[in-house]
């Protein structure tokens, strides 16, 4: 799960294109591991098999795979999110579809540790 980036200044109320995420936990495995740096673009286009930075009901910010599109159980458009490692780690399978308006950002790739093979971009 990433943290939220502290520091990111917005500008005139708008969210900037692009920032930073760092990820936690091992639900990602192999993709991600904890400790990864990532750049997340917070206008970017989720699409399925994308790896996306989504807030949870409680406000818990994570990095998971897109999977496809489902409608919340308030009706409102979202998203099936899933992690590359089952075994760990919380998703929709445990939480039930992101609303479109919950999921904040997309990643673009990793920026750290570098260099390391990003099969998943």
């Amino acid at each position: 799960m990433p943290h939220a980036a502290r520091g990111v200044r917005r500008l005139a109320g708008r969210v900037p294109l692009l920032g930073p995420a760092h990820v936690s936990g091992d639900s990602m495995l192999p993709a991600l591991r904890a400790g990864d740096r990532l750049v997340v673009d917070h206008r970017g286009r989720v699409r399925p098999g994308r790896l996306v930075v989504a807030r949870f009901a409680d406000g818990t910010l994570v990095v998971k795979r897109a999977a496809e599109r489902r409608t919340t159980a308030s009706g409102r458009a979202g998203w099936w999110l899933l992690s590359d490692n089952p075994a760990a780690g919380v998703d929709s399978r445990h939480r039930g579809p992101v609303a479109d308006e919950d999921v904040v950002a997309v990643v673009r790739g990793r920026f750290w540790p570098w260099p390391r093979p990003a099969r998943w971009l």
